[in-house]
């Protein structure tokens, strides 16, 4: 550990304390140890870093020894890990040799050859006995093994090691002189991490020695030094303690910093100055502040093992959310401590002290569950929906990658209840769809049936005039056979035409349905079926003689209200982002499918960017529509010409590239990154700026329209609103989830936020709010401005997109999505907006003559039909009151 001496009132910062230093801090754990070592018990003192442990070993063993005891510290870490058994117990041994001063009265290489038929552990054994027990008979000997933890990284077991130690307290049973030898172990480990035989734990016989925070009166030599910088050291003492929680390393340094600090803190200023203190020094940017390293510890031994630290994470969560928990010492529970996150309180477990509360908080735990579960955005709405939302949950293949990986890793409670409610509705979908689909094949068993009866008629009617024919020399015969075979025939033709009206009106009302969801495919339903209409109907017929002219209002209507005006497929996996150039004429879309896709307007495929190396988030053409840029999970932002090739990569960020936008002048480019920053590039790659400051991930970033000024939307709840210096002008605060999107207002005086608490809000530039939309069932990805400034459209988690005016109020939503909807992207014009969603195409939505009015929308319900008399005109009326006139010609 690296030691950094303070001059100034006599802290030292990391390292560990000599016995007489002037700030070492006599606990109830110095006592206890000390009575228990002379005493002849085996001790362990198994706690996080930076606690003391090995402060106290020094000092246990400097009061032994002026008791005429002899001492001797192993260090393991000194032994090193790519080493044998041979070399390790050697090592050992040359350490008590030396630790014991016997060098010069043992030769430790002939002694070692000469034993060279022993295995490693005898040696250590015969050592023990003979050296140290036989020739120093009477002497106490204390052996203290520190940094046990440095044995795990071993490639071989120790547990013979344990068990000699085992050994040698056993024999006190029978040789007496094994009451002189003491062992006491120190490290950062469980004992069930250290044995792997638990048939042979020696814990079972030792003594826990529990090491403690400093309490305020243990701590109270640690005021003395505070006396030229504080007029109540005390005081000032206190309020360090009360953010520490007593953690001894965190103790010194805020005593380091406050003798140090140019500033004398004034009698009844010690809360102010030293709460400034921590949040200015500690927790803001603990990161890049955090030395000597401490944060960065416990954050790297909570992480250090994948297959286990989500469920060390859950518990941590639910220790941050309830503030305490009762203490089972569990394994999980004994790990957690030893990272020094919690601590132990009357049978109780809760976060150590309020620095650690506030640096690794909800939002660092969300940040770092999220990087593990492949399902970290589903559970976290799924919880705050009180878990009743069950749109939130996995189904299909999402659960079965889920169950996966569950498998692999060892999870905590939260996980497995949100796993098993989702394989519960899985399970209960499953059951659902297997009894439609046997309705579905009844239905369809029986209009198999009616086509196989149409099929026999018309047979038959076949059959009958062939009859007719061959029997035309007999005409009694004849006669009575035509005319029975014509009453027969009257009735298979009747019956032929009933059941095809039957399923032509069927198919009129099921366009009608059908459009609610699919208006492309509702389309073609009714174009089907007014065909097959038009068919079976001779042309002069007039229309009030139709058999039916359900397919005939239902092609109508939908004309009248469709809005779905292309999809554009080819991409193998979800689109995340959707942009349409300049002019409207051109469409690029980017996909987890790791390529973004250049489009024209009629949705044919131009070109396909490939370079990227994972998922493309985001996609975004030049003012002049000459350029391409695109955002990618690999970490990199890149530039591309109309052709779909690369010509700068933007390399700089830490994590993940979630968004990337032209400026108005297209000479620069601006990047949201998972890393919390948001940069500004060249068009050469060049980071120019860099934009610091959200505290967490940044998730989207957009131009002011006259190129001036930046806003970003981060996970950390808030927007933010730049100058292009890199200098913070306005934070906006409200949302209660991630900021996923901001978007400026055409004429730059409102921004728009779209939030995971599923509203939007519309702001203006000084950060006051001016509404909230509220409506969508899910997490709102994006939020846009339609050109014109009059309309906002949102993209959902809901599987829904929404169109609102600026009053929050909705003014109506495009259907048939099949998985959440990630973007949207208004035409230049306003007369078409594009979508991108997890489906694996975009979406082209016709927005001319204000579709969006109140009471736009299919009528599905037809109170009656009137036809002119002359038959060349038809008049719809609805249930809602509309009525529609419509040229036959043009109805057909």
């Amino acid at each position: 550990m690296q030691t950094v001496p303070n001059q100034v009132g006599g802290y030292k910062v990391g390292g560990c304390l000599g016995f007489n230093h002037p700030t070492y801090v006599a606990r109830e754990a110095d006592q206890v140890l000390l009575e228990a070592l002379k005493s002849g018990q085996f001790c362990y003192v198994f706690n996080c870093r930076q606690m003391g442990k090995s402060s106290l070993r020094v000092r246990a063993m400097h009061l032994l020894k002026t008791e005429g005891m002899r001492c001797a510290s192993v260090d393991m870490t000194s032994l090193g890990s790519n080493i044998n058994p041979q070399q390790w117990y050697s090592g050992v041994i040359y350490q008590l040799l030396q630790g014991f001063e016997l060098r010069s009265k043992v030769n430790l290489k002939s002694w070692l050859q000469e034993r060279d038929h022993f295995s490693p552990v005898q040696k250590l054994a015969q050592f023990l006995e003979e050296v140290l027990l036989a020739n120093f008979p009477g002497q106490k000997f204390f052996i203290f093994i520190d940094e046990i933890d440095k044995v795990l990284s071993l490639n071989f077991s120790l547990d013979d090691f344990f068990a000699l130690i085992r050994f040698c307290y056993n024999q006190r049973a029978e040789n007496g002189a094994y009451e002189n030898l003491t062992f006491a172990l120190f490290g950062v480990a469980t004992p069930s991490d250290l044995i792997e035989d638990k048939t042979q734990t020696l814990f079972n016989i030792g003594q826990a020695i529990e090491l403690m925070g400093f309490n305020p009166i243990e701590a109270l030599p640690l005021a003395q030094g505070l006396c030229p910088k504080a007029e109540s050291p005390q005081a000032a003492l206190r309020e360090i303690l009360a953010w520490t929680g007593g953690q001894p390393f965190l103790s010194q340094k805020l005593c380091q910093w406050v003798v140090s600090s140019e500033s004398a803190i004034a009698a009844g200023q010690e809360a102010k100055a030293i709460e400034n203190l921590v949040r200015s020094r500690m927790i803001l940017h603990w990161e890049s502040q955090d030395e000597p390293v401490h944060f960065k510890t416990i954050r790297d031994r909570l992480l250090s093992k994948p297959q286990r630290t989500s469920q060390l994470l859950g518990l941590y969560r639910t220790i941050w959310q309830q503030r305490h928990i009762p203490a089972d010492n569990s394994p999980e529970q004994s790990e957690l401590r030893l990272t020094g996150l919690v601590v132990k309180d009357q049978e109780h477990l809760r976060v150590y002290n309020q620095i650690y509360r506030e640096i690794f908080d909800q939002r660092w735990i969300d940040r770092e569950l999220k990087k593990l579960r492949p399902y970290a955005e589903a559970i976290a709405a799924w919880d705050t929906s009180g878990r009743k939302d069950e749109s939130r949950l996995l189904r299909g293949l999402a659960l079965q990658d889920a169950l996966h990986w569950a498998e692999q890793n060892s999870l905590n409670d939260w996980d497995y209840q949100f796993l098993a409610a989702c394989q519960d509705l899985d399970k209960r979908l499953a059951l659902e769809a297997e009894r439609r689909a046997i309705e579905f094949d009844r239905l369809g068993t029986q209009l198999e049936l009616e086509r196989r009866a149409k099929q026999k008629l018309a047979l038959a009617y076949e059959k009958a005039k062939r009859r007719l024919r061959t029997a035309a020399a007999i005409l009694i015969i004849s006669l009575i056979g035509a005319a029975i075979a014509t009453g027969w025939l009257g009735y298979a033709v009747q019956k032929q035409q009933t059941a095809q009206d039957k399923a032509l009106e069927w198919a009129g009302k099921s366009a009608l349905k059908q459009f609610e969801f699919q208006q492309i495919d509702a389309l073609l339903t009714a174009m089907t079926a007014g065909q097959e209409l038009k068919a079976s109907v001779n042309s002069a017929q007039p229309l009030q003689n139709y058999p039916t002219t359900t397919p005939i209002a239902a092609l109508q209507d939908i004309l009248d209200n469709i809005r779905e005006w292309n999809q554009l497929e080819g991409h193998q996996e979800a689109i995340n982002g959707i942009s349409m150039s300049g002019d409207g004429k051109m469409i690029a879309t980017a996909s987890r499918d790791g390529t973004a896709k250049l489009w024209n307007i009629h949705g044919k495929a131009i070109a396909t960017l490939r370079g990227h190396q994972s998922d493309v988030y985001s996609v975004s053409f030049s003012p002049d529509g000459q350029l391409i840029a695109t955002a990618s999970k690999d970490g990199t932002a890149k530039v591309w010409d109309m052709k779909g090739k690369a010509i700068a990569t933007l390399r700089g960020h830490q994590g993940d590239v979630y968004s990337v936008s032209f400026s108005k002048d297209g000479q620069t480019l601006a990047t949201a990154s998972r890393d919390g920053t948001a940069k500004l590039w060249d068009l050469q790659g060049k980071n120019l700026i860099t934009f610091i400051g959200h505290e967490g991930d940044v998730y989207n970033v957009s131009f002011s329209p006259n190129g001036k000024s930046l806003a970003t939307a981060s996970k950390d709840e808030t927007a933010k609103l730049w100058n292009l210096q890199g200098v913070l002008q306005q934070t906006f605060q409200g949302h209660q989830g991630a900021v996923n999107s901001v978007s400026f207002s055409p004429d730059g005086i409102q921004l728009a936020t779209a939030s995971t608490d599923k509203t939007v809000k519309l702001w203006d530039l000084q950060g006051h709010l001016q509404q909230t939309f509220q409506g969508h069932q899910g997490a709102v990805y994006d939020v846009s401005f339609n050109p014109a400034g009059k309309l906002l459209a949102t993209a959902s988690e809901d599987e829904s997109v929404k169109v609102w005016n600026l009053k929050g109020q909705e003014l109506g939503t495009l259907p048939g999505y099949k998985g959440a909807v990630y973007d949207t992207s208004f035409s230049p014009d306003g007369q078409m907006l594009a979508t991108a969603s997890r489906e694996k195409f975009a979406r082209l939505w016709n927005l001319q003559n204000n579709p969006f009015k109140e009471g736009a929308g299919v009528q599905n319900e037809i109170a009656a039909l009137t036809v002119s008399a002359d038959g060349s005109w038809m008049a719809t009326a609805f249930k809602s009151g509309e009525v529609h006139l419509k040229n036959r010609a043009v109805a057909l």
